[in-house]
C-alpha cells in the first residue's frame, strides 16, 4: 500500500512539473547579443513592441515583388540559425519577412502561453499587411511554426499556406509521445487540426517520410482534415534539413510560381 502511495506521489509531482516547465520543454531559444550583426547581405531588422516586450524580426525587400512570406520557424535557435532560404525566395520575386518569438535571438520577454504566442504572430503580421495590399500573401510555418501559421493563415486567410513538417496538433504529438500523462495539462494544444479546414485558399504540406521529429503520419493526419489539401512528400529526409533537398525547391518554386 505505501509503494502504491510513493508511485502516486511520484506520479503527481511529475505531471505537476510537466505542466509548469512546459515552455522549457516545448522552445528551446538561444539568445543573440542586442548589437550582433546578422551576415545576411540587405537584412532590415524591425523591431516588433507587442504586450510586454519587444520582438525582433528580419525583412528583406526587392524593388519589385510578387508578394512576401511570411516565415514562422521552429522551436529552438533564432533568426541567424533560420537564415537558410533567403537567396531562394529572392529568385522567386518574393520579400521575405522572418521572426523570432520570445526570449528567440534578440527578442526579449518570455513565452508564457499559447495565446500569448498567437497574439505575437498577428501583431508582427499586422506591422507589415498594409505594404502588401494588392500583393501575393504566403504564410509559411516550419514544425512548432506550422501551428501558429495555420492559426494565422486561418485569421487573415493568404493566398498560400505552407506548413513544413507539421503535426496534426501538439495534443496529438503529445498523446503519441507520452500516453501515460493526462491531456488536461497540456497549455500547448496548438490545434492546427481545426484551423486547418478553415483556410480557404491553397494550402501545401511538406514532410519527410522519415521524420522521427514529427512522424509522417502527424501530416497525413493533418491533410485528411481538409478537402484539396497538398502533400509534398520528401523521400528519405527527415526533419531537419529538408530545406536543402531539390524536391522541396522545385515544389515551393512551383507553387509560388503558380500564384
Amino acid at each position: 500500500m505505501y509503494a502504491f502511495s510513493a508511485i502516486g506521489i511520484a506520479y503527481t509531482a511529475l505531471v505537476g512539473v510537466v505542466y509548469w516547465q512546459q515552455e522549457r520543454l516545448i522552445f528551446h531559444p538561444v539568445a543573440l547579443a542586442p548589437n550582433h550583426r546578422f551576415a545576411v547581405p540587405d537584412a532590415e531588422e524591425v523591431s516588433v513592441p507587442v504586450d510586454g516586450a519587444t520582438l525582433s524580426a528580419l525583412r528583406f525587400r526587392l524593388p519589385n515583388p510578387k508578394g512576401v512570406v511570411f516565415f514562422l520557424h521552429g522551436n529552438s535557435g533564432n533568426l541567424d540559425s533560420w537564415l537558410t532560404s533567403v537567396d531562394f525566395y529572392r529568385r522567386n520575386n518574393f520579400d521575405l519577412f522572418v521572426l523570432d518569438y520570445r526570449a528567440f535571438g534578440k527578442s526579449d520577454g518570455q513565452i508564457d502561453s499559447e495565446a500569448q504566442l498567437h497574439a505575437d504572430v498577428r501583431t508582427a503580421w499586422q506591422t507589415i499587411a498594409s505594404d502588401y495590399i494588392g500583393k501575393k500573401i504566403v504564410v509559411y510555418g516550419r514544425s512548432l511554426g506550422s501551428g501558429p501559421a495555420a492559426k494565422l493563415a486561418a485569421a487573415i486567410q493568404p493566398d498560400l499556406t505552407i506548413l513544413v513538417t507539421p503535426y496534426l496538433s501538439l495534443d496529438a504529438m503529445a498523446a503519441e509521445r507520452y500516453p501515460w500523462l493526462p491531456s488536461f495539462i497540456n497549455r500547448y494544444p496548438m490545434r492546427s487540426d481545426q484551423w486547418l479546414p478553415t483556410i480557404k485558399s491553397p494550402v501545401l504540406l511538406v514532410h519527410g517520410d522519415r521524420d522521427h521529429v514529427i512522424p509522417m503520419s502527424q501530416a497525413l493526419a493533418l491533410r485528411a482534415t481538409r478537402v484539396g489539401t497538398d502533400l509534398l512528400t520528401i523521400p528519405g529526409e527527415g526533419h531537419n534539413d529538408i530545406h536543402k533537398f531539390t524536391q522541396y525547391l522545385d515544389g515551393l518554386s512551383a507553387r509560388l510560381a503558380a500564384l
